[in-house]
């Protein structure tokens, strides 16, 4: 059907449509093959091409035909008659002139009804022809559904309904939904060392924070990955990045190193994650807590003021999780791009 309707389009319309498009193709074809190895769509290529070639012939081929028309058989237009030899003295009589021919020595005059095909207009609609075609190519994948099963990363979950009344009473607090479109980057796997690797899951959430009467708001959100889960939370408090040292030193821990994180006062701190079996088939809404891996965390103030904090913590299932590099890597990308967050 394709076919039919090119060859109804006017020559010098179809010609440069085939030009442009066997070029194009053959060009990008001939580039995908040599990139890929692939000699077969190297043969495909090559067939682009001299379809082109040809195509580009006929056309040179029918200007210089335009240029320097074939002389006429006849000139002027009259035809010769064969010559008779005549007696000697008599007289020469011209041959009768029927209705519409010319008079002797004048040439004709063409018919100005009939013009000739404009070669420029026709080629400009060949270009305009093409390039709708592309543009429909070109929307077509974002318009049409696609089949296509490759997997994508997940996205944050909806908007929250309600939010507790602490995060109107607190200025400049976030929601878990913001949190979770900071953390959800594109480019997250990369910064953890794992490129390539696709986020399997999201959560947030827009709680306040224990023993606090739901007084200080105390959003999370997380972001979990085959090798790691990364997961960050703000507490709107007035505890401060130096009294939270001293209470890891009360409380016997050694394995924190303090930090400067944009600016503001940080600290490296370990602690294993909790873990809750499910029994799906005792009926039960859970099972016990037990001791989950070891999760790194870097805590950072959230000014330079030093009062309340994010807490940015990795930890995967294996136990293991990236060096103290990585993590002030994520916080450094993550942190200037939370609503209000100062940079």
């Amino acid at each position: 059907m394709l076919g039919f309707l090119l060859r109804l389009l006017p020559f010098w319309v179809r010609e440069p449509l085939f030009i442009v498009v066997g070029s194009v193709l053959g060009v990008r074809i001939m580039y995908l093959a040599l990139r890929d190895d692939d000699w077969a769509a190297a043969g495909l290529a090559a067939v682009f091409v001299v379809f082109t070639a040809i195509r580009v012939r006929a056309v040179v081929r029918a200007l210089r035909a335009r240029r320097k028309p074939s002389p006429a058989a006849h000139a002027d237009g009259i035809t010769a008659e064969a010559a008779v030899p005549l007696p000697a003295g008599a007289p020469v009589q011209a041959p009768p002139r029927t209705q519409g021919q010319a008079a002797p020595g004048t040439r004709p005059v063409p018919d100005a009804t009939r013009k000739e095909p404009n070669v420029w207009g026709q080629a400009a609609l060949a270009l305009g022809l093409f390039a709708a075609l592309g543009g429909a190519m070109w929307a077509a994948p974002q318009v049409l559904p696609s089949d296509d099963d490759t997997p994508r990363a997940v996205s944050c979950p909806g908007a929250e309904e309600e939010l507790p009344k602490a995060y109107r009473e607190t200025s400049g607090a976030v929601t878990g939904d913001e949190l979770c479109e900071a953390l959800n980057r594109p480019d997250l796997a990369q910064l953890l060392g794992t490129p390539g690797e696709l986020a399997t899951a999201t959560s947030r959430s827009s709680n306040t924070a224990p023993l606090t009467d739901g007084k200080v708001a105390q959003p999370e959100a997380g972001v979990t990955f085959d090798t790691y889960t990364v997961h960050v939370s703000a507490t709107y408090n007035d505890l401060s990045i130096a009294q939270y040292v001293k209470v890891l030193e009360i409380g016997g821990e050694t394995d924190y190193e303090p930090a400067q994180v944009l600016g503001r006062p940080a600290v490296f701190s370990s602690d294993h994650t909790m873990e809750i079996t499910i029994d799906p088939g005792s009926g039960a809404s859970g099972g016990p807590v037990g001791q989950g891996p070891l999760a790194r965390t870097l805590s950072v103030a959230l000014d330079r003021k030093d009062r309340g904090g994010y807490d940015i913590t990795v930890w995967s299932t294996t136990g293991g999780f990236p060096d103290d590099s990585v993590l002030l890597a994520v916080a450094e990308k993550v942190l200037p791009t939370i609503p209000g967050s100062a940079a």
